[in-house]
């Protein structure tokens, strides 16, 4: 085999690598994290990338960017493990499994207060709340919270149920305690310790104990009932029938009832998706998804370690049983670490045959027709439309037009000049990064309106914030998407004017080779820089319809916002030429109210409203206006 070269700082630290547990990261030569790895033993397996040329074009790639290793020692392979997951989590490292969009989602919290509440959350703190989740489907975890206020007199608000608050009366019980939604902890009406024991039931509801739930009611019932409290009893009565109600709901696909997780996961090319389906009782409960990147080059063992890993640093509960699809790279590790997690013992099962051997295959199965679905997604976003071939053959394009910005002008005789930027991606209207300009500059040196003016000041403020992206971002500052994304083609709506307008703005700035036409209204004229003709486009061709489409738009949103903008300016001049409003007030009104016609309606209907809302001396001199005294 071939041994890959290396740089000679590099080789000194490979030969003094420890022989000792612990975690490894490979940087570029800008000190970027490109992999974080664990090992039993760092120096053999770090040297392991640099002995032998890899098969994978991909591992080729990144051994090829590495110019330092940085290595941090641990006692044992349980610490390098749970430092591996923290330092991946933070770090994000581009050549690590990449479990895609796993922030977003959501939990079920039961807060850590005197008074807990239960609410859903995408924030995971360490402030001794606990945390059920995540959940991948969002319909199954709005189920779960519905049964739990359909079942459970919990409090809903969001008061600071101190018991020394309580004691001092601040706060009065709500509509929730009315319809029995609530027991009133606020004004004392329930204890710490009955309300706490219901919020531990609710636990056992979300950890999937509903038959634990249900025995623990029965017997406090049958208490209740030999002590003669018949209205507690009731009341527990018609909590095991709903809790009986949610359990039934739940399939039962285990017989033994012992609480486990099943992982399996498929995989195609670059993508994969990892299922977890719990169970608890013999009862599925749920299961949680994850898409994962980077799949290439990665054995199972290390695919299924990182479900395994990255799910448990996000979900308290670890059953007794965890049934695996195939082999763990590092299981000693790993189970060290969940069992001191978990305070117990667990067992990890790989099934080969039999029943168990299936619920791992119908959760492979799952797992492939998600992945389907996600190939599917990608296939059509990556689809591309004729007409953009067509318009990248027309204009000459060296590559495809994906990102279309086009920017219009809309002025009446220079007022209220305004300008538009629409923007198509792949063929289609991107309406979120759409933006609206209000013109300065629009007089030239006689004093007339001025449509290049215009157009320059437009390009100009739009590729200025993109030639600031850069430094914002170092600055840590929020920058606009849509202004800090370059486009692939550039659309001036007009002829030679406004395209030398704006080409001689992106020379200044400094921005280069970003293609751009102008396209003139009358003879569906198109121009291109430095050439004087305008360019010739088959009048049949989808790209020239396309160019059309988006020109179209972008006049479309123009004359929009104008109207919009001397619409308002009219109606302000109307309120403005009463006595006593001036344009600050007059604004504030149509921008409560909507239009004058409102104002009229609501002095004349609702009088005390109104004059509460903006003062007595401004609602009688609006009234005396409408509606003067004859």
């Amino acid at each position: 085999m071939e041994e890959i070269k290396i740089n000679t700082e590099l080789s000194t630290k490979l030969e003094n690598l420890p022989t000792t547990p612990g975690v490894y990261q490979f940087k570029d030569d800008k000190g970027k994290i490109l992999y974080v790895g664990k090992a039993k033993v760092l120096r053999n397996r770090v040297r392991q990338y640099f002995q032998s040329r890899p098969q994978s074009g991909r591992l080729i790639t990144m051994i090829s960017k590495i110019r330092d290793v940085e290595i941090i020692t641990t006692d044992n392979e349980v610490e390098a493990l749970i430092l591996e997951l923290n330092l991946i989590n933070e770090l994000k490292p581009r050549y690590n499994v990449n479990f895609k969009d796993d922030k977003s989602y959501p939990y079920i919290v039961i807060t850590n207060e005197p008074f807990p509440r239960v609410f859903p959350t995408r924030k995971k703190r360490s402030d001794g709340s606990r945390y059920f989740g995540p959940y991948t489907d969002v319909k199954n975890m709005r189920y779960a919270l519905k049964s739990i206020r359909d079942i459970f007199m919990i409090r809903s608000c969001n008061l600071n149920l101190t018991e020394e608050n309580i004691a001092k009366g601040k706060f009065k019980v709500c509509l929730d305690y009315h319809i029995k939604k609530c027991e009133g902890p606020c004004e004392g009406l329930v204890s710490r310790a009955d309300y706490n024991e219901m919020i531990d039931e609710v636990a056992k509801l979300l950890n999937g104990k509903t038959s634990t739930l249900l025995k623990d009611l029965n017997q406090k019932m049958n208490f209740y009932s030999s002590e003669m409290l018949f209205e507690k009893a009731a009341k527990l009565r018609d909590k095991i029938n709903a809790v009986d109600v949610y359990s039934s709901k739940q399939k039962m696909v285990d017989e033994e009832r012992i609480d486990k997780d099943i992982f399996a996961f498929d995989r195609q090319d670059n993508d994969g998706v990892g299922m977890i389906l719990k169970i608890r009782d013999g009862k599925v409960i749920g299961k949680t998804h994850f898409y994962m990147g980077n799949m290439l080059e990665k054995a199972d063992e290390e695919i299924i370690e990182n479900l395994v890993t990255m799910y448990y640093t996000k979900t308290d509960f670890i059953p007794d049983e965890i049934y695996l699809q195939n082999e763990l790279e590092n299981p000693d590790a790993i189970k060290s670490w969940l069992e001191e997690k978990k305070q117990s013992r667990i067992e990890f099962v790989i099934p080969k045959i039999g029943d168990k051997y299936k619920l791992v295959f119908m959760v492979k199965k799952n797992a492939r027709l998600m992945l389907d679905e996600l190939i599917l997604s990608k296939m059509k976003r990556d689809f591309t439309p004729p007409s953009l071939e067509a318009l990248k053959r027309d204009l000459k394009l060296t590559k495809l037009p994906r990102r279309i910005e086009c920017y219009d002008i809309s002025h009446i005789q220079g007022t209220d000049t305004v300008a538009s930027m629409v923007v198509f991606l792949d063929g289609k209207p991107k309406k979120s990064d759409y933006r609206k300009f209000k013109i300065q500059s629009v007089m030239n040196a006689a004093g007339q309106p001025d449509d290049f003016l215009s157009m320059r000041e437009v390009i100009y403020r739009r590729f200025k914030r993109y030639s600031e992206k850069d430094e914002k971002k170092n600055e840590n500052t929020k920058t606009d998407e849509s202004f800090s994304s370059e486009p692939d083609l550039i659309i001036v709506d007009g002829g030679k004017g406004q395209l030398s307008s704006a080409v001689k703005v992106l020379e200044d700035l400094g921005i280069k080779n970003i293609n751009i036409i102008g396209l003139a209204k009358r003879l569906e004229e198109v121009f291109l820089p430095e050439q004087s003709d305008a360019q010739s486009i088959p009048k049949t061709s989808s790209g020239l319809k396309l160019l059309q489409r988006v020109r179209d738009e972008a006049h479309r949103f123009a004359v929009t916002f104008h109207k919009s903008i001397r619409d308002k300016r009219t109606l302000t001049s109307e309120l403005t030429s009463i006595p006593g409003i001036g344009e600050k007030l007059a604004k504030k009104l149509l921008t409560q109210f909507g239009s004058v016609e409102m104002i009229k309606e609501k002095i004349n209907s609702d009088f005390e409203t109104f004059e509460k809302t903006i003062g007595r001396k401004t609602t009688f001199l609006l009234k005396n206006y409408f509606f003067p005294i004859t």
